[in-house]
């Protein structure tokens, strides 16, 4: 007599979940046996807050005058954000050169997996930067004035921003050759950071530089957030500026629906 095999299938869906969060735990407790590598993520932003806040500070001025810390750290917290991309880079070339990749496709696991793993896995890591970036900043004397609701979602347009970014970072860590050329993605994150309204005001630049500055993504996440964080400062008189907040979810949303599918069609070409 034949037996009737009543074991439970599982949809498409909820492997691909299960494989993500396998992948999302592998690149946790490599961070967790490391975590000087999140102390060094976090190393060059705590700097440029002494160092532009206590050091240049009494030089910069504010638009409509203010406190230049208050002013700064909403920048220091996107510029964090905006540098994220290249540790993304860097775990997947590492991945890539390494072979791990290889042995990921090689497995009956979902191919979306080893993508979207790596994206919440730098999403977990960016809260608890953000986290530790923000609770220095009020050891510093930092305090914001939006309220709680406020500072949430200010938090939450950060995040939004390093999300858009984590697909921009596992695209170049995909196409870069080795871990060395990912390292030099920072000639790219840095006149990008420095051409935006992080450190002054784009009102205060030059009229064709602080054009630029205004359009750069990062400075719409910045006055968002600034404004939002209860920081007194006015904004420019360009449609840009004058629309921060929109902007600051509208940029992340056209950086994913270019650099994810990029990604993704990456991985997919990646030969076995």
């Amino acid at each position: 007599m034949s037996t009737v095999d009543v074991t439970p299938t599982r949809s498409p869906a909820f492997w691909a979940v299960a494989d993500c969060w396998n992948v999302v735990r592998r690149g946790l407790t490599h961070y967790q046996r490391q975590p000087v590598n999140i102390a060094w993520q976090l190393g060059f932003p705590i700097l440029s807050v002494l160092l532009y806040g206590y050091v240049f500070g009494s030089a910069m001025s504010v638009p409509g005058g203010g406190d230049y810390r208050s002013f700064l750290m909403p920048g220091m917290f996107a510029m964090t954000m905006a540098f994220g991309f290249i540790n993304t880079a860097t775990v997947v070339v590492y991945d890539a050169t390494n072979g791990v990749i290889d042995r990921f496709r090689s497995m009956p696991m979902a191919s979306s997996a080893v993508v979207s793993g790596r994206g919440v896995t730098d999403l977990i890591l960016a809260c608890v930067e953000l986290t530790i970036l923000m609770l220095t900043a009020l050891a510093i004397g930092w305090r914001p004035d939006g309220g709680i609701l406020n500072g949430l979602a200010a938090f939450g347009l950060l995040l939004l921003l390093r999300f858009a970014l984590i697909w921009v970072g596992v695209w170049l860590g995909l196409l870069v050759p080795n871990p060395e050329a990912a390292g030099g993605l920072f000639a790219v994150a840095f006149p990008l950071t420095m051409i935006s309204s992080i450190f002054v005001a784009p009102q205060l630049m030059p009229s064709w530089l602080g054009a630029i500055a205004a359009w750069n993504p990062i400075s719409s996440t910045v006055a968002a957030t600034r404004e939002l964080f209860g920081t007194p400062v006015g904004s420019g008189d360009s449609w840009i500026e004058q629309h921060a907040l929109l902007m600051a979810m509208v940029w992340p949303l056209i950086l994913t629906a270019i650099f994810l599918p990029l990604a993704v069609r990456r991985f997919q070409r990646l030969s076995r």
